[in-house]
């Protein structure tokens, strides 16, 4: 299904039923740290290492077995869920799987978070894939004008190993070792990182995530 992406119907599916709280620290954590140096990481085997908990009618945001769940029941809904950190430059990775649902949904990354803003890195899970920025309840994808689609991209029932390099205004998107996109924008600067899932038209999103790992580029 082509599904395009203009500013206008991105202000429509890029509601939430979750906001993210502002990252706790003033100052970004990786300002010293050397290249290639983990910043954060978590199995998600702790239920208490700081990730949003949350169970309602829209869906539920939890972990689950050592892993993390977020299921989303409402319509053209995103929930995101972040550690509370802040980062400048970040590259982060995560295993994405889905475990029912539509395939026409929104699994991804988010980095430079502030709450109300961030940078997204998302796929589908029939074949999509974008970047962009979402500010001031907008968001516009970064360099494609609608959702290209991938043969990196595992589609259905499966799971998809999900990489997002933020460096400087340079944002790169890798999905199951393979780089599928690469743009530049200057807007956000540092911020909290996390994880995104979403519904079109159709709900009961369901995905497991695992092996989150945020990394200095």
């Amino acid at each position: 299904m082509n599904r395009l992406f203009t500013c206008i119907s991105l202000i429509i599916l890029f509601t939430s039923a979750c906001t993210a709280a502002a990252p706790t620290a003033a100052v970004p954590l990786d300002q010293a740290a050397p290249s290639g140096s983990v910043l954060f990481q978590d199995d998600f085997a702790n239920p208490a290492s700081g990730w949003n908990r949350f169970s309602a009618t829209e869906g539920v945001m939890d972990y689950d077995g050592g892993s993390y769940r977020m299921l989303v029941n409402a319509l053209d809904t995103n929930f995101w869920s972040t550690p509370q950190k802040n980062f400048a430059d970040v590259r982060l990775e995560v295993d994405a799987g889905k475990l029912g649902g539509p395939d026409e949904n929104r699994i991804g990354l988010i980095c430079r978070s502030s709450g109300a803003d961030y940078y997204f890195f998302i796929i589908t899970s029939d074949g999509y894939y974008g970047v962009g920025l979402f500010s001031g309840g907008q968001a516009v994808l970064l360099g494609q004008s609608e959702m290209l689609t991938s043969g990196n991209i595992n589609k259905g029932l499966a799971v998809n190993h999900l990489r997002a390099d933020c460096t400087g205004d340079q944002l790169t998107f890798y999905v199951n070792g393979f780089q599928i996109a690469a743009v530049q924008d200057g807007t956000l600067k540092s911020g909290d990182v996390g994880m995104l899932v979403g519904t079109f038209t159709n709900p009961g999103v369901d995905v497991i995530l695992d092996n989150f790992v945020a990394l200095k580029p």
